[in-house]
């Protein structure tokens, strides 16, 4: 752990609120409410926007989403493929205490701090919101900052620089996915697809939005429940 995240945790770890403020900030970093479902909803807002360059809007939707996609398996496979990182919340070696309340959460637990897959997911679809609807853009990375990534940090969830790391790493993968010479490999020939078979093509998106604005944890509790079966 570097200095710089050792002197953030520990004065964030010596700010207590009154418990109503505390509960807010736990459930506003527990709930979908406050993620998925404020950026989501947005993204279908820019499909069914009307007026110039109609195609290349809903183009950059469909290479939003399947930026958010890419982010969350790269997620994945560096917290596997790096070493192991504790969360602040469960490491000894700070003897800090958080204001949250005292977790048990084996997810949590198990799962290696380092790069924040809360932190890639959603800066990646806030940076392709940014990059459609710059003035609702700017609101939109404020908010993915101040609501989505900062109160895991003061909860001890995580450290900044893997809040730092992990929304670098979004913003890029939706920054290099949305480039003209790239986004017409993919987008171009799915948005004429969906356009042939609307019925099919509505229902797979509405599938992916909700699995995104869930972070894919139930498929992800399901198969580590079949994994432990078998």
């Amino acid at each position: 752990m570097n200095s710089i995240d050792s002197s953030i945790e520990t004065y964030l770890s010596n700010i207590h609120f009154g418990n109503l403020t505390t509960q807010t900030i736990e459930v506003i970093a527990d709930l979908y409410t406050f993620k998925g479902l404020v950026l989501i909803p947005l993204l279908w807002w820019m499909w069914f926007q009307r007026g110039d360059r109609r195609e290349w809007r809903r183009e950059m939707v469909l290479a939003t989403l399947l930026s958010g996609l890419l982010a969350l398996f790269v997620g994945r496979l560096l917290t596997h493929w790096l070493p192991f990182r504790v969360r602040p919340v469960f490491s000894s070696e700070l003897h800090l205490r958080f204001a949250g309340r005292v977790i048990d959460d084996a997810q949590l637990s198990t799962w290696s701090s380092f790069p924040s897959d809360h932190a890639m997911l959603w800066m990646a679809i806030a940076t392709g919101i940014f990059l459609v609807w710059r003035a609702v853009g700017v609101l939109v990375l404020i908010y993915a900052v101040l609501v989505i990534c900062v109160p895991r940090a003061y909860l001890g969830f995580h450290y900044p620089s893997d809040l730092l790391v992990g929304a670098l790493i979004g913003a890029g993968i939706t920054y290099l996915m949305t480039r003209d010479a790239i986004r017409v490999r993919y987008a171009t020939p799915a948005l004429r697809w969906m356009e042939r078979y609307p019925g099919p093509s509505a229902s797979l998106a509405f599938m992916l939005c909700l699995e995104l604005a869930t972070q894919f944890d139930e498929l992800r509790k399901l198969a580590g429940s079949v994994i432990r079966h078998l």
